[in-house]
């Protein structure tokens, strides 16, 4: 038995009645998740295996695999910061922005957080441990993505494109190094959704090596028997977002909608050869998710911006994710690189524009706040000669009116 744990959608109204019932609409948003569930299914046997595939009621099963965070790399020291604010912030419009995501609950879904930090003095924070190693973060990831996302001025430096949420939500679903699996991101989703997020911040990935080598060094299977085992659950698992990513959808009909805003990963090296480019990773590639890719820039104006090195080809949209300064697990501030960084510019970037929907139109649709986020996006500021396949529709902006 190569998996104990294994993911499921459960159908309550079963598969033969599927078809029919799928021309009706749910009329509240607790009967949808009851019709079409999340659960966590502890497996000891090939017969329980077995008995979990023929149930008429599931739609969808998927073994949990290993998660780790998107791993930042250190900031180079080049000084990019404007005085009084970060570039990130600068670049993106957020200075000047009328909106600070005032009424919009936000998620980060991560390693936890620092909430002794002055930049969250002032923050609602609600935090719910996943990992099993308790509140805290003692990996600091967490920290410095909340930080942009949310974080209240430190040393007289904005940091944070939305400082007015109403409240920050923090599933630590990865411990203290950067680990988990796709049980503990599943519930974590699960429980932002239920208390109320409208956006979720994912600078997360599936390890796929992880698990080939879980399966050869712990459980002594052959390696082309691992390889194979663990792309079936790859493939079951993005499609198990898929998914999640249509219910979440779904919830717009019934109350204010979510997006979920996820970090396309750093495993390209175009420093190593320009056609080093590989494709966004999961849980960015699933549908529904709005994947991001990392900016970097050679300093002020901050004009010509071009792709990172690292940044995986194929994101939504993108925004800053080199010598990005933010929250230092601890106290102070610390530059980090990578997509993870550019992740949570655009989720703060949703808030501001979910709070100008708010205003506007007295709710919060999640399609169209989207559609917004992603089609307000710029390429005015991008380098001359920029490949659409590595920026997508371009630089993240903030609402202006």
């Amino acid at each position: 038995m190569h998996y104990q744990r294994f993911i499921v959608v459960r159908e309550a109204i079963g598969r033969q009645a599927a078809v029919a019932h799928a021309t009706s609409v749910p009329a509240t948003w607790q009967q949808l998740t009851e019709d079409a569930r999340i659960e966590i299914a502890d497996v000891d046997s090939r017969a329980g295996l077995r008995e979990l595939v023929t149930d008429p009621s599931i739609s969808n099963i998927a073994p949990a695999m290993p998660v780790r965070l998107i791993a930042p790399l250190a900031g180079s020291g080049i000084g990019l910061d404007p005085p009084g604010a970060t570039w990130g912030l600068q670049v993106c419009g957020v200075l000047e922005s009328p909106f600070d995501g005032a009424g919009v609950r936000v998620a980060v879904l991560d390693t936890g957080i620092d909430g002794k930090h002055p930049a969250f003095a002032n923050l609602r924070i609600v935090e719910r441990d996943f990992s099993g190693d308790g509140d805290g973060d003692g990996n600091g990831h967490g920290s410095h993505c909340a930080g942009t996302l949310v974080g209240q001025p430190v040393q007289g430096r904005r940091i944070g494109v939305a400082p007015g949420v109403d409240a920050l939500l923090v599933g630590k679903v990865l411990d203290r190094d950067g680990a988990g699996s796709t049980d503990q991101i599943y519930a974590g989703l699960l429980w932002a959704l239920e208390e109320g997020a409208n956006v979720i911040s994912l600078s997360l990935g599936l390890d796929f090596p992880g698990l080939v080598k879980q399966l050869v060094q712990e459980q002594d299977v052959p390696p082309d028997l691992a390889t194979s085992i663990a792309l079936q659950g790859y493939r079951a698992n993005i499609r198990l977002f898929d998914r999640l990513g249509a219910l979440i959808r779904a919830r717009s009909a019934f109350a204010d909608g979510t997006v979920v805003v996820a970090a396309a990963g750093n495993e390209s090296r175009r420093d190593i050869n320009p056609e080093f480019e590989i494709a966004v990773a999961p849980p960015a590639a699933a549908e529904g998710m709005i994947s991001v890719g990392a900016l970097a820039s050679a300093g002020p104006p901050h004009q010509g911006l071009v792709v990172a090195d690292f940044s995986n080809t194929g994101p939504d949209l993108c925004a800053p994710g080199v010598d990005v300064l933010s929250v230092q697990a601890g106290g102070g501030l610390v530059a980090l690189s990578g997509t993870s960084m550019a992740t949570p510019h655009v989720a703060g970037l949703a808030a501001l524009w979910a709070q100008r929907m708010r205003q506007r139109s007295g709710g919060i649709d999640a399609v169209h706040l989207a559609s917004r986020l992603v089609g307000n996006a710029r390429v005015g500021r991008l380098a001359a000669g920029f490949d659409a396949s590595d920026t997508g529709t371009g630089l993240a902006r903030a609402p202006l009116d």
